[in-house]
């Protein structure tokens, strides 16, 4: 019988917890986030970031752009920030305007500041092997939920369709550390279908709806959707959830699936960022 990895259940967890701890601290953890324009879906994205927030008794600062701010206005804004020692983590909401050099953007953001792991600093640290300050919030969400089903990832093989900086390459890193063996696909890999099919965990972070049909996926493979697609039926994910989950062993909803974990990990580096400016660990 298949199982539905419930992200939102694990991810209340997760919040509850920080919630208790964060009551301990006189000082409470500030998180920064930069808005650029009015993307509806970002502007939703960032709201309920920051109730998220406001429930967990984090100070949430929103600095909204508009879209034809300039690079470097930006650029000051997050000068501004590293600064500010009452702001302990920074997030900016991608993707930018094609006017503004993502890249310079979030290099500029200071490393014990990174909330989600973006800066070359931080990814470096990631990708030989070590320890960045956190590690980044959408990936860290879907090994915590494998975790939490108890879903043994060494020695398993592993696509991630997907590459990109946010996604696939820092996800491919963690699953390593964890013994498992990842192919990486993406748009240009040949016989996608028949490579796909033949692995024991399939996620999928392509953007594209229903793209993963039953022809990726073999019987009791773990599926794990991380696309956020909206379309005029609604939100839906990279997989086609109704004609999938009866092929797979253990399956994650959009919504309600690693959407709620990436923000619980959002909240869980922000706090873990405090700490370290603190010195409350090591």
């Amino acid at each position: 019988m298949t199982v539905i990895m419930d992200g939102k259940s694990c991810a209340d967890k997760i919040i509850e917890k920080i919630k208790s701890e964060v009551v301990q601290y006189d000082k409470k953890p500030t998180l920064a986030v930069i808005l650029i324009g009015n993307n509806h879906a970002s502007s939703i994205y960032v709201a309920n970031k920051q109730k998220k927030a406001d429930y967990i008794g984090f100070n949430s600062i929103l600095i909204n752009l508009p879209y034809d701010v300039s690079e470097n206005n930006l650029l000051e804004q997050i000068y501004k920030l590293n600064d500010n020692p009452d702001v302990n983590a920074i997030l900016v909401q991608l993707p930018l305007p094609k006017t503004i050099n993502q890249q310079k953007i979030l290099e500029a953001i200071d490393p014990i500041k990174d909330v989600d792991c973006f800066t070359s600093y931080n990814f470096g640290w990631l990708a030989l092997g070590y320890n960045p300050y956190v590690v980044p919030c959408t990936p860290k969400g879907i090994i915590r939920l494998t975790d939490e089903y108890k879903i043994d990832l060494e020695g398993k093989n592993i696509i991630v369709i997907g590459r990109s900086n946010i996604v696939g390459k820092p996800l491919s890193l963690l699953l390593e550390q964890r013994n498992a063996t990842v192919t990486v696909a993406h748009s240009k890999t040949k016989n996608l279908t028949a490579l796909s099919s033949s692995q024991d965990i399939v996620i999928s972070a392509v953007g594209i709806p229903d793209f993963i049909t039953t022809e990726y996926i073999k019987e009791g493979a773990v599926v794990i959707d991380v696309g956020i697609n909206r379309t005029d039926k609604g939100i839906t994910g990279d997989v086609k959830f109704d004609e999938v989950k009866d092929k797979a062993s253990f399956i994650t909803p959009v919504p309600k699936g690693i959407g709620p974990m990436t923000i619980a990990m959002l909240m869980e580096n922000t706090l873990e960022l405090f700490k370290i400016q603190h010195s409350f660990i090591n």
